[in-house]
């Protein structure tokens, strides 16, 4: 039985709907370019959007007052210890924006529904600062105390977002730890309440109705849960950005009955009295320098040229001892 072959010039098959098929997904894909809707364009859009630097607000006397921006810090683990390979000691992190999804985002507006992760980078962007609102009708300018309910809630630039958390159930849940799933949500309800306590419970009881300090440690606490907002410091998740830190809404206790340290946060603030120092700092190098400059200028009465020295010399009149 003979083979029949063909040279590789012969078209076989399909010939016509393989180039046609070509020819529509270049001409898709320069479609989706020109309109910035490729992946890799959606990343960049995200990035920069998320990456916008940011300004937190400085308290003049050291409390944490409504409207004020703030971000939400978990001090690294003290012991720096690395017991197994691949698993380092739990860094300083931020409680962030978590872009998992870039999909949502169409061009620079967030999603409704957002997650939570543990930024490692510890600068104020737009993705890891949050405004301290009000529930109970303070204006903005009140300070906030201990066991007061509160809304956490993102930047208007990042649509401004609720921090949100529910009952634990097998359907909701973080996907590593299975704990507690803490998340970002558009409106406000009993769900989105949040409250802080002292981080020690011995002295819990004194501090409640206390005004809270700024840049202290202390305990977030959910309203209707109960559980406090943890770092999962044995579970990381991929963004886009990188690897984060998994964030939850679980109490953990020591022998003691106190919170563990991945349960402690820090409300971060701006150090009071950097905006003073610095304007102090700018007024006294302007003195500095003006003051210099004067040292260093000669009075235009007081100078003389070389030229009109010689004609003084000359001009002076000659006498003759007798």
């Amino acid at each position: 039985m003979s083979v029949r072959t063909y040279n590789p010039s012969v078209r076989v098959g399909n010939w016509n709907e393989d180039i046609q098929l070509e020819e529509d997904s270049l001409k898709d894909f320069l479609d989706k370019r020109e309109k910035g809707e490729l992946l890799i364009q959606k990343n960049g859009n995200l990035a920069g959007v998320a990456l916008q630097k940011k300004q937190l607000s400085i308290s003049q006397d050291g409390y944490v007052h409504y409207g004020h921006m703030v971000m939400l810090c978990c001090k690294g683990a003290a012991d720096r210890t690395k017991y197994f390979t691949g698993v380092d000691p739990r860094d300083d992190c931020s409680l962030a924006l978590n872009l998992t999804d870039p999909m949502q985002l169409t061009q620079d507006k967030f999603a409704d529904i957002c997650g939570v992760s543990g930024c490692v980078s510890m600068e104020p962007v737009l993705r890891n600062v949050f405004c301290v609102k009000s529930i109970e009708g303070c204006n903005d300018g009140d300070v906030l105390r201990y066991g007061q309910p509160f809304y956490l809630s993102t930047l208007p630039e990042a649509g401004n977002l609720l921090l949100h958390s529910d009952q634990l159930t097998f359907m909701k849940c973080t996907k590593k730890s299975r704990h507690q799933l803490v998340s970002l949500v558009s409106e406000a309800s009993f769900l989105t309440q949040w409250m802080i306590l002292h981080k020690d419970p011995r002295l819990r009881m004194e501090f409640e109705g206390a005004p809270v300090p700024a840049n202290e440690p202390v305990i977030v606490t959910h309203c209707k849960t109960n559980q406090n907002l943890s770092v999962e410091e044995a579970f990381r998740v991929r963004t886009p950005l990188g690897r984060e830190y998994e964030i939850s809404s679980h109490t953990s206790l020591n022998s003691h009955k106190a919170e563990e340290d991945f349960n402690i946060w820090t409300i971060t603030m701006g150090v009071p009295g950097d905006s003073m120092m610095t304007s102090l700092s700018q007024n006294t190098n302007q003195s500095a320098m003006s003051s210099e400059f004067k040292s260093q200028s000669i009075p235009l009465s007081s100078a003389t040229t070389p030229s009109t020295a010689n004609q003084n010399t000359a001009e002076q009149p000659t006498t003759t001892e007798n």
